[in-house]
Formats: structure tokens, C-alpha cells, sequence
């Protein structure tokens, strides 16, 4: 289980060819997830 984990991480963070990339990927996951809450927030 340990080792499955690990490997999907590090095939994520392969991904990201740079520290700087991974940062602006998790801002963009942090940023869509606020958007979607202030509309469902909008919604009630």
C-alpha cells in the first residue's frame, strides 16, 4: 500500500518539471477550489 502510494506521488510530481511549476500548480488547484465554493456559497 506504502509503496503504491509513493510511486503515484512521485509519478505526480514528475509532472511538474520544477519546484516553481509544482507551485503554481497547487495555486491553480487552491484557486479553483475557492472559486467553486464562493459560487456554491452564491448559490443558498
Amino acid at each position: 500500500m506504502r509503496l503504491t502510494f509513493a510511486l503515484i506521488a512521485l509519478l505526480g510530481l514528475s509532472a511538474c518539471e520544477t519546484v516553481k511549476g509544482a507551485g503554481k500548480d497547487l495555486e491553480s488547484a487552491g484557486s479553483t477550489i475557492s472559486r467553486e465554493a464562493d459560487r456554491v456559497q452564491d448559490t443558498f
